[in-house]
């Protein structure tokens, strides 16, 4: 499948990075004037390169997003023995506004979200053949991170009126430094950063590159976080239905592991992979596998709580093994790719949505469900039996620990303990940090200095 190469971090334009190494030394683009930055095609096209780094940061796509997703969710399905202050804080929902680890995370997604501002103000320099290509890729990365900021900074969508609960500052332009009064953003709503998201990627999938599938993927995760399920419906169908990826015939393969040699960061990407940052011993990180993996510092191992709400039978057991804790060998591989969105989540969108609908966009939801369970060896449900409650179980374990589950529990209006789906506690705080140097933004409920 040659097309899916587009997608992985790095292998994008890989020939093209030793011919502009130099450019490549260049000051950041957001401390310089793009007209000293961004002079030619070759310019633009490393700054996004620039971009999709950044993206990989260990605080953003590289890990840091998911794990944070999980940690908030978690009560007793995972136990963490981390020494991270910062995440300590996180794990148990008693989260300073100084938090290191979620100032961080801002910061960073911030600074890839000006890489491709930088780079789309640029649009007019770059080569006629490459401008829809260099455009739909840096509208992918905008509208993806917008939308994961509003969900970690800002309300649910589902939680109060989204047109009236502040999520995060909307920044279309270059930010330069030091920052002027004008470059001091106030926050803009939940609806309005999601309205920018969807259109970021929707500007993405009709500019009809090599990233459309995925931006595709990625709004269908938007739309089901809305709870807007025709739309999720129909995007998810358009992935499936793209043929550009398959599900892998087994769930290990899903997640590659050489046990001759660790680390190898040669692997390939499984085939399902719609979207991943590419690792390896010279470029890029995977903090899932820092944290949850002994082959990183494995500070998280999993309890009975959650490895009994799988079948016997479930070939998704064999990924769990005893290594002084049970352990997901999900992230095994220290240069592992780290999967931001595989095939297998547009199928449970897909029969999801169509369930709740009572509708069969593609094929029905008892089918879509069926090709998850059967390729973890688990028995077919008839229509008859297929319940919502089975489709979300099926679900959490398809994608356990990959960052969905904070989300989840939000759109599903569950609980985290005793803490309701809604509790302000589960939000992150604006950093101090950004308070301080920007008057504009306001605290969320329940922070204070």
């Amino acid at each position: 499948m040659l097309k899916r190469y587009k997608y992985f971090v790095f292998a994008m334009m890989m020939t093209s990075v030793i011919a502009c190494q130099k450019r490549l030394d260049i000051s950041p683009t957001q401390s310089i004037d793009e007209a000293e930055a961004l002079v030619t095609s070759s310019d633009v096209e490393a700054a996004l390169i620039g971009a999709y780094s950044d993206l990989g940061d260990a605080d953003v796509y590289g890990g840091g997003m998911p794990l944070i997703s999980e940690l908030l969710a978690n009560t007793n399905e995972f136990n963490w023995s981390g020494t991270y202050q910062g995440l300590t804080q996180i794990n148990n929902k008693q989260i300073p506004v100084d938090n290191g680890f979620v100032e961080s995370t801002w910061l960073d997604a911030y600074q890839t979200i000006n890489d491709v501002n930088n780079v789309l103000n640029a649009l007019d320099v770059v080569a006629e053949s490459k401008k829809k290509k260099v455009e739909s890729e840096a509208k992918f990365i905008r509208g993806s991170l917008y939308f994961d900021l509003v969900r970690l900074y800002g309300k649910a969508w589902n939680d109060g009126d989204p047109a009236v609960n502040l999520g995060v500052p909307i920044v279309l332009t270059p930010t330069r430094a030091p920052l002027s009064d004008a470059d001091k953003k106030s926050r803009n709503t939940v609806a309005e950063v999601y309205t920018q998201a969807i259109k970021d990627l929707t500007d993405a999938v009709n500019l009809k590159q090599g990233i459309s599938v995925a931006a595709q993927a990625m709004l269908a995760r938007v739309y089901l976080q809305k709870g807007d399920y025709p739309n999720a419906v129909i995007a998810a169908d358009n992935v499936i239905k793209s043929n550009q990826f398959a599900l892998e015939p087994s769930y290990a393969a899903v997640f590659p592991y050489n046990a001759d040699n660790p680390n190898d960061d040669q692997l390939p990407d499984p085939r399902e992979y719609i979207f991943s940052m590419q690792v390896t011993s010279s470029q890029g990180t995977n903090a899932l596998n820092t944290y949850f993996s002994t082959s990183g510092r494995g500070d998280i191992d999993i309890n009975d709580a959650h490895i009994n709400l799988y079948e016997d039978g479930d070939e998704r057991l064999n990924l769990f093994y005893d290594d002084g804790g049970t352990r997901t060998g999900k992230f095994d591989m220290i240069y592992g790719n780290v999967p931001v969105i595989r095939l297998a989540e547009m199928y449970l969108i897909r029969a999801e949505g169509n369930f709740r609908l009572g509708t069969a966009v593609g094929p029905t939801p008892v089918s879509d469900i069926n090709k998850i369970r059967n390729r973890a060896d688990l028995p077919s449900y008839s229509a008859a039996e297929l319940t919502l409650a089975k489709i979300l179980k099926e679900r959490k374990l398809e994608l356990a620990f990959e960052g969905h589950a904070l989300h989840d529990i939000k759109r599903l209006q569950g609980s985290v303990g005793v803490l309701p789906w809604n509790s302000p506690k589960l939000v992150l705080p604006i950093p101090d940090r950004e308070i301080k140097i920007n008057s504009n933004l306001t605290q969320n409920e329940g922070y204070f200095r």
